[in-house]
């Protein structure tokens, strides 16, 4: 049976419009008189004072903060809800994805204040919106301060129309079915083309529990959920074999796998500068090459142009290096020589954003049987079965 491609159905896909209480019951089911509050990153924090950062015409994350969180909530949303609070902080921007928070904060009102002492303890629900993904420190921070939050990067009005739109409800019952048609694997292989070449990676699995990125942090537990979300996810065990990335100036390396960890990067294509610098970083902290994630998309969504909606796609994967104790592994932030390079970073296949590489299959170990997952940028018929 043909089935159309996951573009053309994100195509013909209606969504709701963006509706900030209803993405806050969907995800929160929030009681009457809990108390919520705004996280933005700036260059200068102190220009939160008056929202004079609203000038800066290259602070389209931070607009939107104010224009499509902060706004409403004390528009409507606050009393619609029956919440509390509706405060607004701006913290200074870490540069990396998922690096630890500074603790210093600025108000609108022109107040310096502390995080950990003034906010995080003080609040029930956290929207973070920020510039770097704040996942990892934002999880660890509501497990000792026991708020519950959501980290929405890089929301630009696709994001908002589309991805922050669904029901979430909706999200988690599709994610539940293909997380069940998952868990328990033993290993992953990925086939990668490039140049005519095909490359292969091994991700052990060690027969784990899938995890689900689903969008509902509901109930009284600490918990950050990362919107978009929609996608199943495994901590690797180890890794083998090797695969091709595309640098951020489309510079293509080959990532030598042993051990779990990209060992080194061979130029492909390219600045040979940049992977020159890239296998400086791995042998100055070693660990900021090792496989602590791999993803697969499970909605149907238009491309965004940010990876914090595009991996969320069906038919997309994605592997991290680096940081991945707030996904259940090990590597923590004290594990790296250097602070700044303890990041959680995604590398995404997909067709929009790795034109120069073909995923031409992900098939999966589980049961005694190997089922394919993905061909061509497209969920199998496997997959397909799942989500009937």
């Amino acid at each position: 049976m043909n089935q159309e491609s996951i573009p053309t159905q994100a195509a013909k896909r209606v969504f709701p419009a963006f509706d900030l209480a209803n993405l806050l019951r969907s995800t929160f089911a929030p009681e009457p008189g809990q108390r919520i509050c705004v996280l933005i990153d700036l260059p200068e924090p102190a220009d939160a004072r008056g929202f004079a950062f609203l000038k800066n015409p290259e602070l389209t994350i931070q607009k939107n903060a104010v224009s499509f969180f902060h706004e409403p909530l004390h528009q409507r949303v606050m009393s619609e809800l029956g919440l509390q609070g509706g405060g607004f902080y701006a913290y200074r921007v870490t540069g990396g994805s998922n690096l630890d928070l500074p603790d210093e904060a600025f108000t609108p009102e022109g107040a310096c204040v502390s995080l950990e002492r003034d906010v995080y303890p003080h609040h029930d629900i956290i929207l973070c919106i920020s510039t770097y993904s704040a996942t990892a420190p934002l999880t660890a921070f509501a497990k000792k301060h026991g708020f519950r939050g959501a980290t929405l990067h890089g929301v630009n009005h696709t994001i908002l129309r589309t991805g922050l739109a669904v029901s979430y409800d909706d999200v988690s019952i599709d994610a539940e079915k293909m997380r069940l048609g998952m868990t328990g694997a033993d290993w992953v292989e990925i086939d990668f083309l490039h140049n005519g070449t095909t490359h292969t990676l091994r991700l052990d699995l060690g027969g784990q529990e899938a995890q689900k990125s689903h969008g509902l942090c509901r109930g009284s537990e600490p918990d950050v959920a990362n919107l978009p979300a929609g996608e199943i996810y495994f901590v690797p065990t180890g890794a083998e074999g090797h695969f091709p990335m595309r640098y951020e100036d489309g510079t293509i390396g080959l990532m030598h796998v042993a051990g779990g960890r990209i060992q080194r990067a061979e130029l492909l294509n390219g600045d040979s500068s940049v992977v020159e610098a890239h296998n400086a970083k791995l042998s100055s902290d070693p660990v900021t090459g090792e496989l602590g994630e791999l993803g697969f998309g499970t909605q149907i969504l238009p491309v965004s142009g940010r990876d914090i909606q595009d991996e969320k796609i069906r038919g997309t994967i994605h592997v991290a290096t680096g940081r991945s104790d707030h996904l259940g592994g090990s590597l923590t932030p004290d594990k790296f020589a250097e602070h700044h390079n303890a990041t959680h970073d995604d590398i995404l296949f997909a067709p929009h954003k790795t034109s120069e590489i073909l995923v031409t299959q992900a098939r999966m170990r589980r049961n005694g049987e190997t089922v394919v997952l993905i061909e061509n940028y497209e969920p199998s018929s496997y997959i397909n079965g799942l989500l009937r």
